[in-house]
């Protein structure tokens, strides 16, 4: 909701940043240190150490805002290098809530996270396929955050931010967090869909 929104201040930081790693490393080589950063958060998280993953999390999630301004602004932009961005992304986004469910002594987490990640498996088909049916009509937006058109829902790229550094942050409220997660996803994913049937 708040992406596009936040573009603006998003790339006044990271571009100076961008423009001196783009002298060393490729957009897809800082996909990868993204990458292996979440997997590391992931890792921590399964074994208890809440601060160390948050840490890594943070740096994962600075790490993926950088790929992408690297590509700008070297001009490397590319079609795989999207792909293989968003799909860290869900790698990431799919492992978290397992590691904190399998993590946590909560009764009923497990039951919370499958509900989270049924939300988040939904709101993608509403929008993946939404996506390429926009791009095949030409209808492909500009003002897009990712390298593909993502239909505006209530939640987006600063709004999963915001509740996984949560999960960090208050995990004996995980089951709350997790339920509030995946009602406000599926609302998201109804949004998409509403927005599709009047539209198409």
């Amino acid at each position: 909701m708040f992406d596009i929104l936040l573009r603006p201040l998003k790339d006044k930081v990271l571009d100076p940043c961008a423009k001196l790693l783009g002298r060393f490393l490729s957009p897809h080589a800082v996909t990868l240190i993204s990458l292996l950063l979440g997997a590391a958060s992931v890792t921590a998280v399964f074994y208890g150490r809440l601060g160390a993953a948050l840490i890594l999390w943070i740096l994962n999630r600075i790490t993926d805002g950088l790929d992408g301004a690297v590509a700008r602004v070297t001009g490397k932009s590319s079609d795989i290098g999207g792909y293989i961005d968003i799909m860290a992304d869900f790698l990431i986004y799919a492992a978290l809530p397992i590691a904190f469910a399998l993590q946590s002594p909560t009764e009923g987490i497990l039951t919370a996270a499958a509900v989270l990640l049924a939300s988040f498996y939904i709101n993608a088909g509403a929008w993946m396929y939404l996506s390429a049916l926009l791009e095949k009509r030409g209808r492909a937006s500009t003002r897009e955050v990712t390298a593909v058109t993502m239909p505006e829902g209530l939640i987006g790229g600063t709004e999963t931010v915001i509740f996984f550094t949560l999960f960090f942050l208050l995990p004996q409220y995980l089951l709350i967090l997790f339920y509030i997660m995946a009602a406000l996803t599926f609302v998201a994913a109804a949004q998409r869909m509403a927005w599709a049937l009047r539209k198409l």
